[in-house]
């Protein structure tokens, strides 16, 4: 059985441009949002020295593949081993018997450009989308 694309368009034999038009931007616009939650996650967990396993936080970013019609999904999220940053502070309660106290290693510059250029390709699906738009309402008025 077929994948069901985003957005609940069904495919068919022969896939009609006009549906194809709004589904490759709306499908741009959905995984460029994915990695925003990823980047805002990472950026919200800069001081995370506990995690969910015990250890820091560690970095993550979305896996995007293209798609078989243009499209472009989200596979997943991968959780990248960027090491940990040792900061002394003797009277934390995670501090070792040195204390140091073990931080996620997330460089808040390289996050926050990521999010820029995330933002900036979001607004080119949204530009494509609107113009798909556009072509279509001008069709309907032949």
């Amino acid at each position: 059985m077929d994948k069901i694309p985003p957005f609940g368009v069904r495919p068919w034999n022969g896939v009609k441009p006009i549906s194809r038009a709004f589904r490759i931007p709306l499908s741009g616009m959905s995984a460029q949002r994915q990695r925003m939650e990823t980047i805002a996650t990472n950026l919200a967990n800069v001081d995370t020295a506990f995690g969910p396993n015990g250890t820091p936080y560690q970095r993550q970013v979305a896996r995007l593949e293209a798609g078989r019609d243009g499209t472009v999904e989200v596979t997943g999220v991968d959780t990248l081993d960027t090491g940990f940053e040792r900061v002394y502070d003797p009277d934390h309660p995670l501090a070792d018997e040195d204390g140091y106290v073990r931080y996620p290693k997330i460089e808040i510059e390289q996050e926050i450009a990521d999010l820029m250029i995330t933002r900036r390709m979001f607004e080119a699906n949204a530009t494509v989308f609107e113009a798909a738009k556009a072509m279509v309402r001008q069709s309907l008025d032949i």
